[in-house]
């Protein structure tokens, strides 16, 4: 690697991992050589420490006077050139505490609990990463909403038992135990949790929601949290809701790209209804909002009816649902029709009442995309008909139906090919620390895309079932999401064992 100054031309270099090849990871300890904001404002990262000088990562956007300043005060550094958005990432990771994971947090303020400063207020909006504040209660908060952030969990949980409080992630829709805290931090903990999403402390009897607002390495968060009393205290859940909606796309989802250019034919169409289906956590409002994407925002007005708005979406009108003043999904849809709407995206239909306005708007003119909870493609219709939707206005407003599931990635570092007992080879998940022993990282669609046509439009008409409407479909090309997910065992992105759990074989 060439020696440089700041006023020499850098080298070229790679991050490490899938962008990178085989570059060490950035040192914590060498990138605190500096301070969090001066790196993030100033797009450099110093990644490591040697005896004589620095490796200092930069990118297109970084400032020539913030490497100008390490040059001056370290002397001689090597200069690395890597992606913008990976050198974002990079220091996101370098500065994320480390040294204060919620464990170590937890181990630091077992035995010095101050209630009085748990009292204190917080800004409205704060950037953990930049957050020193040394209330021990705080700083175990904020260590797991870092970690959780970092691990990109969508959910922690929070849980009191006889002689324990429990903390877990949701990672790649699987739990698992984070740290252990004493019963004694307990109620501690989820009144701070309350006074940051502004809810009733006092109140310990009854259900309460709320929300806060959060930056974690420079990213907005939205917290979601519950809380719920059990027998042995409260419990609190937080839903980690990430607002950029940037990372959007259904390719990189994992659709297949004949399922897509269905899909996009689907969403294409002046009017209709275009369902996508599946169980909680199966990625159905991601999928949403990522074909909403694909959608003209300037000549078409987009209208969203939501429970909560996960994403901000540009150029889009985004309700939300608030069923305590009365703002439920219906009367919302209601008048959201008299703003003159050319696509509805609904949440979710939960009653008949959405579910025939939807019907209604479909054959006024209007293209609807909705999630519904059913199994499989096919069941949405019995779903909406057991509703008391008729089958006649079903018929003639249902264009697609979409089934999705989400089966976890093998991770690539510690993924095994092993020979089967038939002589065929399959990868199988094995567990390092990359991955949190659990031998997944991240997680990849299945689909089950029905499309509506004359022959299953006659089925719906007569009230058929399920598996007269299945087989109707897959005469048609339908590929089940047990057929879809074997793109994946073939590339050996998943297991067998994965996709047996998520689809159940089927």
């Amino acid at each position: 690697m060439t020696q440089t100054s700041a006023q020499t031309a850098p080298s070229q270099g790679r991050l490490n991992g899938d962008a990178a090849g085989e570059r060490a990871a950035p040192s914590p300890l060498a990138a605190r050589l500096v301070p969090y904001g001066f790196a993030r404002s100033g797009q450099i990262l110093v990644a490591h420490q040697y005896a004589d000088s620095l490796e200092v990562w930069i990118s297109e956007r970084t400032s020539e006077a913030a490497l100008a300043e390490i040059a001056r005060n370290y002397g001689t550094v090597s200069v690395v050139r890597v992606p913008a958005d990976d050198l974002a990432q990079a220091i996101n990771q370098a500065y994320a505490r480390q040294d204060g994971s919620a464990a170590q947090v937890v181990g630091e303020v077992e035995g010095e609990v101050d209630l009085s400063r748990l009292m204190q207020d917080i800004p409205e909006v704060e950037d953990l990463l930049e957050s020193e504040d040394d209330a021990p209660i705080i700083r175990m908060i904020n260590a797991l909403l870092t970690q959780a952030a970092r691990e990109q969990a969508s959910d922690i949980h929070i849980e009191p038992f006889e002689n324990a409080s429990v903390v877990r992630f949701r990672v790649d829709g699987t739990l698992r135990d984070v740290v252990r805290p004493k019963k004694a931090l307990h109620g501690a903990l989820i009144s701070r949790i309350k006074i940051m999403a502004q809810l009733d402390i006092a109140e310990k009897r009854l259900p309460q929601d709320g929300r806060i607002t959060l930056r974690v390495g420079g990213r907005p968060v939205d917290v979601r949290v519950s809380t719920l009393p059990t027998g042995h205290g409260e419990r609190a859940v937080l839903r980690l809701l990430e607002k950029d909606a940037a990372r959007l796309n259904l390719e990189a989802l994992g659709m297949a790209s004949d399922t897509l250019g269905k899909f996009d034919k689907l969403i294409g169409k002046p009017h209709g209804i275009v369902l996508v289906t599946g169980p909680t956590g199966s990625g159905k409002t991601t999928t949403l909002y990522a074909s909403m994407s694909r959608l003209e925002t300037a000549t078409t007005n987009i209208m969203t009816v939501e429970d909560p708005i996960e994403y901000d979406l540009s150029g889009i009108g985004q309700t939300q649902v608030n069923e305590r003043i009365g703002m439920s999904f219906a009367r919302a849809l209601r008048s959201i029709l008299r703003q003159d709407p050319d696509i509805i995206m609904i949440g979710e239909i939960r009653d008949l009442e959405t579910a025939q306005i939807a019907v209604q708007a479909s054959l006024t003119g209007h293209l609807v995309l909705a999630t519904l909870h059913t199994n499989d493609a096919a069941s949405a219709v019995t779903r909406l008909t057991d509703m008391g939707v008729e089958p006649y206005l079903l018929a003639s407003s249902l264009l697609g139906v979409l089934a999705q599931r989400l089966v976890r990635r093998l991770c690539p570092v510690c993924r095994e090919e092993r020979t089967e007992e038939d002589g065929s080879k399959r990868w199988h998940p094995v567990g390092c620390d990359r991955c949190g022993q659990s031998g997944y990282a991240g997680r990849r669609g299945v689909y089950e895309l029905l499309l509506i046509d004359e022959t299953i439009r006659a089925l719906i008409h007569r009230n058929a079932a399920d598996a007269e409407i299945l087989e109707a479909g897959r005469a048609h090309g339908m590929r089940t999401l047990r057929e879809d997910s074997e793109r994946w065992l073939a590339s050996g992105l998943t297991s067998l064992e994965e996709v047996i759990r998520v689809t159940g074989g089927a």
